[in-house]
């Protein structure tokens, strides 16, 4: 046996013997790692707009910092709060198989993390690859407190695309020159609406079509001929947004980390709550101009907003041949944009996402439905606090409800009541499965607008097949929702105008090949249907994911029961679970 040989054996001797020592590396056969993070929450100073404030950020990074995993890893993230706020975090469209005491939503799976006090975020990826993010979880916070959070496949697994040269995280955000927490909190005792932004941003930076705010602009430099991949996250509070490159095209693969059929498009529209993997082709030779890259708002409700546009600069490498001095500006070109309210649009593209619905990616549509369920969303009023005066209609506050049920958030965390069995006086299992009454949901509103108030949820047995519709309704004025399901994907099987009917829609629905998402937008003046597998216990938050009006109410949350065997009971919380 030659020398050479001897280390190679020893290492399949070492190698067999770590497994009679770690049997539990057979088993997980792709066994991801432990990955650690540490997230301080602290204030920093950051200038915007020619305007400095003190702004809540993760390690003092705006936007904060990327997270990186494998599928099958586990991450472990040690939240510290510096600041005076209370503080909880959001992995936003990680499923949180039995992990829902790390899911983050403030009141609905934990109570916040105090001043002073730490938590341990602890889950496992288990079955995603793709782009998500994280994001404050209480109040207005997550108006600075995001961040990318990229899943990328096990190792040796490649995308079901071409291998792109580089990859590039695209964070929306939206920015206010005054205080976030003080602009709701006003709003909240006043009844009415609060101020909207005065800037969208891309990577934090609100780019050059803003006065004073030249410098603050995101560049991203093309090597002709390559191709990148650009990780697309709406972060923004309040604002679904169009997205476009001047004279460049983009191939949509995926969204809210889940492979799609891949289609091209010019423009794209993208909710808060959605991410979107696009590939971008850069041209064989550079030209002679630099591209503006753009978002701005897709708006559809009663209510003024934020009508500026966010920009970027796309510009080529070029070979340092040519003599910079008699080098000529090159022209700045700008993308065209939809209308502010053009829903024709945003039917149409997202009715161009399916599924790959292939063999390695299978769409698992329930087919065999278990519960139905009608759920209304929209605006409406409630009646104001004594001895004060209110904004909303003949002094009442705007609401917003589902069902008419305008949530109630509890002084103490829903999964905690429900994994202790101590429900009484925190929540009801009484959420209606229907409207309380039936109209013409996006005709004429009812005389009555007034909204019901309450900590409702409805209480599914482990495994339930859910079809749920969303129906917008008129009442103050129809508008896109973009609503958002925690510890789920769910599957959008149909979407339409007007009132959805029952005896007529179902049979149009698309169950080999529907789009396969975590946030969907409820059409303005229509509806979405969506199925789920109910196969995660805990509690789950179901919302819109425009913050303002999920501070008026729009909101619930399901409460999904343990299974018969082990693997299927949600396990008990962590030591560290912050206390309210």
């Amino acid at each position: 046996m030659g020398s050479s040989s001897l280390p190679i054996l020893m290492a399949i001797v070492l190698a067999l013997c770590s497994f009679c020592i770690f049997p539990e590396l057979v088993l997980a056969k792709h066994a991801g790692i432990t990955r650690h993070y540490k997230f301080n929450i602290v204030m920093q100073n950051v200038t915007r707009l020619c305007q400095t404030k003190s702004i809540v950020t993760v390690n003092g990074k705006f936007p904060g910092p990327r997270i990186i995993a494998r599928e099958g890893d586990r991450l472990l993230i040690k939240v510290v709060n510096h600041v005076q706020y209370n503080v909880t975090l959001h992995w936003h469209g990680i499923r949180q198989l039995r992990s829902g005491w790390a899911d983050g939503p403030a009141y609905i799976t934990q109570c916040p993390i105090q001043t002073g006090q730490t938590y341990v975020y602890n889950f496992t990826v288990t079955g995603q690859r793709g782009t998500l993010f994280w994001h404050a979880h209480i109040s207005w916070l997550r108006v600075t407190l995001y961040g990318p959070l990229v899943i990328l496949p096990k190792k040796h697994a490649s995308y079901p695309f071409p291998q792109p040269h580089k990859e590039v995280p695209v964070l929306f955000g939206e920015w206010w020159k005054a205080d976030t927490e003080t602009i709701i909190n006003q709003a909240t005792q006043a009844g009415g609406a609060p101020n909207i932004s005065d800037a969208y941003t891309i990577n934090g930076l609100p780019g050059p079509l803003y006065n004073c705010s030249a410098k603050d602009t995101f560049k991203l430099k093309l090597k002709p001929g390559k191709t990148y991949l650009l990780r697309l996250i709406n972060a923004a509070l309040n604002d679904e947004l169009f997205f476009s490159i001047a004279n460049h095209s983009l191939t949509v693969v995926e969204t809210d980390a889940v492979y799609v059929k891949p289609f091209k498009t010019q423009t794209l529209l993208i909710t808060p709550g959605q991410t979107m993997n696009v590939l971008l082709k850069a041209k064989a030779t550079a030209p002679n101009a630099t591209f503006l890259m753009a978002a701005r708002p897709y708006a559809t409700g009663p209510a003024t907003f934020d009508n500026t546009t966010t920009a970027a600069i796309l510009e080529y490498e070029k070979p340092s041949l040519s003599n910079s001095n008699n080098k000529k500006r090159d022209p700045l070109l700008r993308p065209s944009l939809p209308m502010f309210n053009d829903t024709a649009f945003s039917m149409k593209f997202f009715q161009k996402i399916r599924s790959l619905a292939t063999g390695n990616f299978p769409a698992k549509v329930p087919k065999k439905i278990d519960r139905r369920f009608f759920f209304t969303v929209g605006l409406g009023i409630l009646p104001c606090s004594k001895n004060q005066t209110c904004q909303g209609p003949n002094n009442t506050r705007v609401a917003a409800s589902i069902n008419n049920v305008s949530f109630v958030q509890p002084n103490v965390a829903l999964l905690q009541a429900h994994f202790f069995n101590q429900s009484k006086g925190v929540y009801t299992t009484d959420f209606p499965a229907n409207p309380p009454f039936k109209f013409n949901y996006t005709g004429t509103p009812p005389s009555n607008i007034m909204a019901t108030t309450g900590t409702k949820v409805v209480v599914l047995p482990f495994n339930t097949n859910v079809e749920l519709v969303l129906q917008d309704t008129s009442i103050i004025g129809a508008e896109s929702h973009p609503l958002h399901l925690h510890g789920f994907n769910f599957f959008i099987v149909g979407q339409g105008l007007g009132n959805f009917n029952s005896s007529k829609d179902p049979a149009k629905f698309n169950l080999v090949d529907p789009a396969e998402r975590n946030t969907v937008s409820v059409p303005s003046g229509g509806w979405v249907a969506i199925r789920f597998h109910a196969d995660n216990p805990g509690v789950w938050f179901m919302h819109c994911h425009l913050e303002v009006h999920t501070s008026w109410g729009l909101k619930m949350a399901w409460v999904v029961m343990d299974g018969k065997k082990q693997n299927q009971k949600l396990p008990p919380p962590p030591s560290d679970l912050p206390k309210c």
